[in-house]
């Protein structure tokens, strides 16, 4: 009777369903969207890329008759409408970050690894929903940016830019594609850190510490050492003019993919290794 009883309790606790790819996939997505600090993040995100194009756009005409005729003569209209990426990616790189360290601080990686004893279909599914859900969302705020930061020009009518115009199209979707690729890349910073602070304190040194510290640096090493750092070669994907030390756009966007690659890679291995 107790054998009949047992047998049929583990039954009952078994899964009802297949654990699948698409599966783990619905998981994550509502994971991300049923978190306040997500929305709060992802509309940080949203109105700096989209805002601020906007308003360094109508500062800048307001401040047009007191430049200088070389700053008049060399001013890109383009650099608006990507004018809010600073902020973008921090509000972005906190997220990716977030999203998976939040589940070892509060311990719910547990619940999530118990469900998916695999792991490594944990961590697809998170790169797959912040990443189409960052590119989804930034895109419409770089092209926002751009139309209207083209519409304040056009009312002072000075130089604007059509989209049709060689590189505009590139940068706007770079924009969009550079963004994405960060928060990817910290995502698989909060893996391998599994702390936030440390994860966040990695995608800061990373993107905003070591640049500037290049600086110190003779000026022939730091531009040869500069233009391959992860957060300059990505940024050539939208940069519509390149110095003679700057990456192309193509070698750019993909020495950051290899960047991030390793990262999601290493992450990987963690991953399996020490949640086995």
């Amino acid at each position: 009777m107790s054998t009949a009883v047992a047998t049929a309790d583990r039954a009952a606790a078994a899964p009802r369903g297949k654990v699948t790819q698409a599966h783990v996939l619905r998981s994550e997505w509502t994971k991300l969207f049923t978190l306040r600090s997500t929305r709060w993040s992802l509309l940080a995100g949203f109105v700096s890329m989209a805002g601020l194009g906007i308003l360094v756009a109508a500062v800048q005409m307001s401040r047009w008759t007191h430049l200088e005729p070389h700053e008049r003569a060399t001013y890109n209209s383009l650099d608006p409408a990507v004018g809010g990426w600073h902020l973008a990616q921090l509000a972005i790189g906190v997220l990716g970050v977030l999203v998976i360290s939040g589940e070892y601080s509060t311990g719910m990686i547990r619940a999530t690894l118990g469900a998916v004893p695999k792991r490594l279909p944990v961590l697809w599914a998170k790169i797959v929903v912040f990443a189409l859900t960052t590119f989804v969302l930034m895109l419409p705020a770089v092209l926002i940016s751009f139309v209207a930061s083209q519409a304040i020009l056009r009312s002072h009518h000075i130089l604007q830019i059509s989209f049709s115009h060689p590189g505009v199209a590139r940068t706007v979707i770079g924009g969009s594609i550079y963004l994405t690729a960060v928060g990817v890349f910290t995502l698989a910073l909060g893996a391998i850190t599994r702390n936030t602070a440390g994860g966040i304190a990695a995608f800061a040194g990373i993107f905003f510490v070591i640049p500037p510290l290049m600086n110190i640096l003779p000026a022939s090493w730091n531009q040869a050492i500069s233009e391959y750092l992860p957060s300059s070669a990505a940024r050539d994907v939208f940069s519509l003019t390149h110095g003679p030390h700057d990456l192309a756009p193509g070698p750019g966007i993909a020495l950051f993919c290899a960047y991030t690659a390793v990262a999601v890679a290493v992450a990987a291995v963690l991953l399996v290794r020490r949640d086995a």
